[in-house]
This record gives C-alpha cells, structure tokens and sequence, in this order.
C-alpha cells in the first residue's frame, strides 16, 4: 500500500481528513490535517494541539507497523493559509480571499484585463457557470496609516478571471490577519 493512502487510511480512521503530506529528502515526514467539512454544517472545527498529538501517536504506531522509513514525523494544522486542493476545497472556501497560481499565464485570454504572463492572482473565489473565478481589483484597499484619505472615493474596477480546477497549479486561502481582533456587526468604534 502507497505511504499516501497509510496516511489518509489512518487519519480518516480518527475523524479527520488529509490535507497535505510531504516527505522531505532528509527523511521528514510532514502530515497537514483538517476536520471534514460537510456542506450546511452550522461553524467550521478547528485542529487543535490535542488533535495533532492524537494523530500522531497513531501514525507512528501504523507506520511502525507498516515498516516505513522516516527520521521525523511533524502533524499540523492547515494554517492560516491553508492550500484547497479539490473541488470539495473550493466549494466550502467559495467567497473567501485567497491565491491563485495558474499552470500558464492567463493574460491573452483575459482579454487584455492583465499582463499576458500574469499567472498570480488574488481575489474573492466565486462559483462560475463553467469552473471557477477570482474576482480582484487592483487597486490598494486603504491608504498606509499617516497618508491622506481622499474626499471622493471612486469604486474600484474590479475583474474576474474564469478558470477550472485542471489550469491551477497552486490555491491557497490568502493570509489575511486583523490585528484589531473580531468585532460584532454593528459596533462602532
């Protein structure tokens, strides 16, 4: 049996679902986990230290078990920029901000929209009537903190690039952080 499916076989047998593994030529072996997310859930889990301790025990036990070679084993969460790696992926994070890297620059076809080797973006992910599309604009959000604010704010131009799940090489949600911490609708500060 492949490393990969010990791996998944494993952690979906504690109730979780494999994200990402890597093994490293120094013999590190790296495990990304995540709760199984199922459409219409009321809030999303979030992987904890118990959880990766748990995940761990068990791998090294079936690995063990398995004869498979490593040096190191390193369990984590996704993060805060965690990858999307199938259709499952892009669905539940539809509406969030995230990075996307294309297998080849999408310029020509976005019909003049971008520089024809553009292959980065960053935007909003949206379901498209064919695929899936990153909707961004260029412009910076707000000025730097000291800079002068504009009296009239213009809306941004913003545009979408259409794409499938075969033409991207890389999709991670963006890391986004506020410092400021959450804040309830309707406050004012």
């Amino acid at each position: 049996m492949a490393l990969q499916d010990i791996v998944a076989q494993t952690v979906a047998g504690l109730g979780y679902e494999l994200v990402e593994l890597e093994r490293s030529a120094g013999g590190t072996l790296r495990v990304t986990i995540d709760f199984p997310w199922e459409p219409g859930a009321a809030e999303d889990k979030f992987v904890n230290v118990e959880d990766c301790e748990r995940v761990t025990r068990q791998l090294q036990y079936t690995l063990e078990v398995e004869e498979i070679d490593y040096k190191r084993l390193e369990v984590s969460s996704p993060g805060i920029d965690r990858p999307l790696r199938g259709e499952k992926d892009f669905e539940r994070f539809a509406g969030e901000v995230v990075d996307i890297t294309l297998r080849a620059p999408m310029g020509a076809a976005a019909a003049g929209q971008v520089a024809a080797n553009r292959r980065k973006f960053r935007g909003t992910l949206q379901k498209a009537a064919e695929g899936w599309e990153v909707i961004w604009s260029d412009e910076p959000p707000d000025p730097q903190p000291g800079q002068k604010r504009a009296k009239k704010k213009e809306e941004p131009t913003l545009h979408a690039l259409g794409f499938t799940l075969d033409e991207v090489k890389d999709a991670r949600l963006a890391p986004i952080v506020d410092f400021k911490g959450r804040r309830r609708a309707g406050v004012q500060e």
